[in-house]
């Protein structure tokens, strides 16, 4: 029984250090993170992706990932990459009026860093922590943020090509002298054509085998330069799309004079900054519409993370699932995205590939804001100050137990007690048979003095 508890205490010890101190510290870990924009979960089970199947074959896949509200192109990548709500990290719309500067942002004008420096992307982490970050086009890898840019980047233009973009990333890993350890790479398919013509269209059936075919030409070019059974891969997106339809217009003028406000960001979440008296808007706005929510600022849902931060504005209409929100008249896309970040034609997926991580593993979600420490591991990086959590996305790796440090104090205390139960039982098992034992020889004894032919005769 000594020995017993010996072994299970040695083995508990080894469990928890095992446990405990797996963090990952290789100075020559590379990874690479890639965004296909406006890519839904779901396409997965809906078309054919033989290339990125091949990935999930030999890898990791999570069928759903929970992104932030707005689940918008801008708030959603930064969050991916700081591990911050939108609330959190500044980026709170892909359009953004500040108030105490008058500065405006949008797609088209992000190169201030004003916008950017309520939060550090792993990037400049990665850079600061004495590595070489190299960013293919995602969104404010070529904004001096903190003051500080990769070490190689690209101007953002949607006219390079998707294989231009890999090749550059290719040629940052393989740099003989100063090569990256991070990269992020972006593309903006099958978001745009599921813009055009819907996320049912059989045009966006056309460019998802298209993305399918880039994802095979990176996978080609990792094999040829030999990077590909060193380097994780997590393949992700920002957003999801929902269909939308001409019969499901929200008309704001039919409910307020647009003398009343200006509207910061667009459809089918629309921030409303009132001229003059901000509840006179709002109860203007209240019962506009039944298909569209109406918040002041300070009532807004506590589960988006979006109420504290000064460029979220007095007012937010949040339109409900496929409905679009204008001042008047019709639509001209059949899909957007940027609703309720609960609803799972909002949802992007994740599959991760590399020495890294499991094999053949699958999950059903995490939330986007976990990629963050996740990669932070990998890389072996100090955390910024984030929203995320690593328990939520531990199980990706190969190096990592998937139970949890209370779910291990919890089955070593069970145990515990089972065994001293059984321990307990054993030795009152034992006291209780040993006068019994001694009452059974001296029966016997008796027994045998009554046979014995000497004093019978």
């Amino acid at each position: 029984m000594q020995s017993f508890w010996v072994y299970f205490l040695a083995f508990v010890s080894g469990f928890l250090e095992c446990h405990c101190n797996n963090a990952t510290s290789n100075s020559e870990v590379r990874l690479l993170l890639v965004s296909f924009d406006g890519f839904r979960a779901d396409y997965l089970a809906q078309y054919a992706f033989p290339n990125l199947q091949k990935m999930i074959a030999d890898g990791a896949h999570v069928k759903h990932v929970t992104n932030v509200f707005v689940t918008k192109t801008f708030p959603n990548h930064y969050s991916i990459v700081t591990g911050r709500y939108a609330e959190s990290h500044g980026i709170v719309a892909n359009h953004m009026y500040d108030a105490a500067t008058k500065k405006n942002f949008s797609i088209f004008a992000d190169q201030d860093q004003f916008w950017w420096n309520e939060a550090t992307p792993i990037w400049i982490t990665n850079q600061q922590q004495g590595h070489k970050s190299g960013g293919a086009m995602w969104p404010g890898t070529d904004v001096s943020i903190h003051n500080t840019m990769p070490s190689y980047y690209l101007k953002y233009d949607h006219n390079v090509s998707f294989s231009k973009r890999v090749d550059h990333i290719i040629q940052w890993f393989s740099n003989s002298t100063e090569p990256i350890n991070f990269g992020a790479l972006y593309w903006e398919e099958p978001d745009a054509t599921g813009h055009h013509y819907g996320p049912d269209s059989k045009e966006l059936g056309n460019m998802l085998k298209e993305v399918d075919d880039r994802i095979g030409y990176l996978i080609d070019q990792l094999q040829k330069t030999g990077l590909w059974n060193t380097v994780n891969v997590i393949i992700t997106s920002d957003h999801g799309m929902a269909q939308c339809s001409a019969k499901k217009v929200i008309e704001l003028d039919n409910c307020i004079g647009r003398g009343n406000y200006t509207r910061v960001t667009y459809s089918p979440v629309t921030a409303i900054l009132p001229h003059a008296n901000i509840s006179n808007v709002y109860e203007l706005l209240l019962n506009c519409d039944s298909h569209m929510k109406v918040y002041l600022k300070e009532d807004i849902p506590e589960r988006f993370h979006y109420k504290h931060n000064e460029r979220i504005q007095p007012i937010l209409l949040v339109a409900d699932e496929g409905w679009t929100i204008v001042q008047n008249g019709s639509i001209t896309q059949l899909g957007d995205h940027g609703y309720d970040n609960a609803l799972p034609s909002m949802h992007p997926l994740l599959v991760a590939h590399g020495p890294a991580f499991r094999k053949a593993y699958k999950t059903n979600t995490i939330n986007s804001i976990d990629v963050y420490p996740l990669m932070c591991h990998i890389l072996g990086l100090k955390e910024e100050s984030n929203n995320g959590t690593f328990a939520n996305v531990r199980c990706l790796l190969i190096s990592e137990s998937c139970v949890s440090l209370p779910d291990v104090i919890g089955i070593v205390i069970g145990s515990l007690m089972v065994l001293v139960t059984l321990s307990c039982l054993i030795i009152l098992m034992k006291k209780r048979g040993s006068p019994q034992r001694a009452f059974a020889r001296l029966q016997l004894q008796d027994d045998d003095d009554d046979d014995d032919p000497l004093i019978a005769g």
